[in-house]
């Protein structure tokens, strides 16, 4: 399939601020209120639940259709309500009270939303750990969150075993998918059975707790890609802030092109981020089970697979991560399945090629989407698709209405204009409490209700944001700022550039220079001289990488789509 997008004659039909008083306006179903969230006068969405009890009570309303599959297992929103509502009952009788901590550590199965919602119903603190994780890191994970239960799968509890002793304040820990525990470990299908079982459980309520909405509810690990991750304490309201933000922005997207919004329907979305990232919990479950779409998941990623999945289940939405799309793009089995039910292919968590926008159309005839946030976001800030990405492919769209961006200078007071270069700070009911037993480091980074990014960025009149580097990773060349995306960006528009990353080599005057590693197209060529003047005639003869390496596959990255940038710079001392 090939197709060509094009910007409608007379597009855009409304502008930003039109579309945001039609869907905000009294009454509308985006309305919002002012509230005050930690003292700070806050606007929110009006109509989104109030926690994750009242999310639960409205996917349980979606009954017999089908909300999880996973290989042959297929969960309805019934069959879920009710194993959530059986271990929530088992996890009380443990003695879960409300505020406590409990950790989950799985691959994405489907017990895993049934744990996250048994727990967050309590008012307890769920706590996915970093399903990638080794031993040590899981028993940091678990000790400085204090949780007393661990619900993980077999792979994470061979990991932690050797450590038991370690973890003096875990108390009961529960196995998935092992046919027989060791001592002293409960079995989760013993408490709630398979997932095929799930229906025969009683249709019992949730178990009654006082949640109000800024109450916490997870506590999720940044990446730590220099010292040990933070947990931002995300609450009930950031996570189904989530929820309103993604209808609107997709209810603008309409707007912007079309007059009338289409009715509600319902989607199937192939899920291939893990579940304890901030996208995949918060962004695009809490939507599933207020929409009543069909998660679908993996066991382990694999692009030939799914192909096979998105014919067989007529998934409508997928994507991740950059990488993730260029597989499904450019692997050479695509053309062997049915792929039209692709609607849409999203992504965020590093940068892309702005040729990526355009492909996704030309090959899926599907709309690319991109969006900004982080850990300490809950996921969704800032939305992009359709018409607005392809006229700005290097943007990470607008805010949605309910959150605020500023570009600040260094004194991280001073507002700065649009189209000047300075830290992002955003704030709007989806920034998390703070930084778990770290006073500290929340004092640094939460201000006033704002959250200080660590990246730089800026705006244009039109109010769409452009994330220019994070602050750590800008270079200084000789005195003059060297922003690695603008670098990245110009390798992009080389047709052999799949995948690129700029670093800061260090140099004896000059302090550091800029120095490139890209992955290339399967079947093409490109060598150093050429990318370098292909790059220079795109910008500033400073800018341009003084090498540049060729990696045998796409760039490494950690959970959150995050290029890890620290390996990157140990090549070019080798």
């Amino acid at each position: 399939m090939t197709a060509e997008l094009a910007v409608p004659a007379e597009w855009p039909v409304r502008s930003l601020r039109e579309i945001e008083a039609l869907l905000c306006a009294p009454g509308a179903p985006f309305e919002m209120d002012t509230v005050a969230v930690r003292g700070v006068p806050t606007r929110v969405w009006k109509n989104a639940p109030a926690n994750l009890a009242a999310l639960a009570a409205a996917g349980r309303s979606h009954g017999d259709a089908i909300f999880l599959v996973y290989e042959h297992e297929r969960v309805t929103f019934a069959a879920w309500h009710k194993a959530v509502a059986a271990l929530a009952a088992e996890l009380r009788a443990l003695g879960v009270t409300k505020g406590d901590r409990v950790a989950l550590a799985s691959r994405n199965q489907p017990e895993w939303p049934v744990v996250f919602f048994a727990v967050t119903v309590l008012g307890a603190i769920c706590v996915p750990l970093n399903a990638w994780w080794t031993g040590p890191e899981l028993v940091y994970g678990l000790n400085n969150s204090g949780a007393k239960v661990l619900v993980c799968d077999g792979e994470r509890l061979a990991r932690i075993e050797p450590h038991l002793g370690e973890l003096p304040e875990l108390h009961t820990l529960i196995v998935s998918r092992l046919a027989e525990a060791p001592a002293g470990v409960l079995r989760l299908e013993d408490l709630i059975g398979t997932s095929d079982k799930w229906p025969d459980l009683p249709d019992a309520d949730l178990p009654a707790t006082e949640i109000a909405s800024d109450d916490p509810a997870t506590i999720l690990y940044t990446s730590g890609t220099t010292g040990n991750p933070k947990g931002a304490l995300g609450t009930h309201r950031n996570l189904t802030t989530n929820i309103m933000s993604s209808g609107f922005a997709a209810a603008r997207s309409v707007l912007r092109r079309e007059d009338a919004l289409p009715a509600p329907s319902r989607k199937v979305l192939l899920t291939v981020i893990p579940l304890f990232h901030a996208t995949a919990c918060s962004a695009t479950l809490m939507g599933a089970i207020a929409g009543g779409h069909t998660i679908v998941l993996m066991y382990k990623w694999d692009p030939v697979q799914a192909f096979g999945i998105i014919e067989r289940e007529k998934v409508n939405v997928t994507g991740g991560v950059p990488t993730i799309a260029w597989q499904l793009i450019e692997h050479p089995e695509r053309v062997n399945y049915d792929l039209s039910s692709i609607e849409s292919i999203g992504y965020g968590g590093a940068p892309s090629a702005p040729e990526l926008v355009r492909k996704i159309f030309e090959v899926f005839g599907a709309l690319p989407g991109n969006g900004w946030g982080m850990t300490e976001t809950s996921a969704t800030v800032t939305t992009h698709s359709a018409e607005d990405y392809l006229n700005r492919p290097t943007s990470c769209g607008p805010p949605v209405a309910a959150a605020d961006l500023e570009i600040r200078s260094d004194d991280g007071v001073t507002a700065l204009p649009s189209g000047e270069v300075g830290e992002l700070w955003a704030r709007g009911p989806m920034i998390v409490a703070g930084y778990w037993n770290n006073p500290e480091a929340s004092a640094a980074t939460f201000v006033d209700g704002w959250v200080r990014t660590g990246d730089l960025a800026w705006i244009d009149e039109e109010g769409f944001c452009f994330i220019a580097d994070r602050a750590k990773d800008m270079m200084i060349r000789g005195g003059e700022n060297i922003y690695s995306s603008e670098v990245e960006n110009a390798l992009y528009e080389h047709p052999a550039v799949t995948d690129a990353a700029v670093v800061g080599i260090p140099h004896r005057t000059l302090g550091e220079e800029p120095g490139a590693v890209v992955h290339l197209t399967p079947g093409s060529t490109a060598s150093e001289d050429e990318l370098r003047s292909f790059v220079r005639e795109r910008i500033a003869a400073f800018k341009v990488p003084v090498r540049i390496l060729f990696h045998p596959e796409t760039l490494p990255r950690n959970a959150n789509g995050k290029i890890l940038k620290k390996e990157l710079r140990g090549l070019f001392e080798a």
